[in-house]
């Protein structure tokens, strides 16, 4: 897990490494490192992936991001 204090960043996966069959290790070690990701499609980002407890933080803190 990063340390809370300092100021995260965020990686970016292209749609391509999950047709590649790597979806399971990205899952994984986001999961496992508690991060959030960027899915770039054409270099463009598309989508975002988050750890289940990042996003179980979220719903804790009263944020739905399905209000959004």
């Amino acid at each position: 897990m990063k340390d809370k204090g300092s100021k995260a960043t965020m990686d970016f996966y292209n749609m391509s490494d999950f047709l590649k069959g790597q979806s399971s290790k990205i899952i994984t070690k986001l999961s496992e490192n508690d991060e959030a990701a960027f899915i770039l499609k054409n270099g463009k980002p598309k989508a975002i992936l988050i750890s289940k407890e990042r996003y179980e933080r979220l719903v804790q803190a009263g944020i739905n991001i399905l209000d959004y």
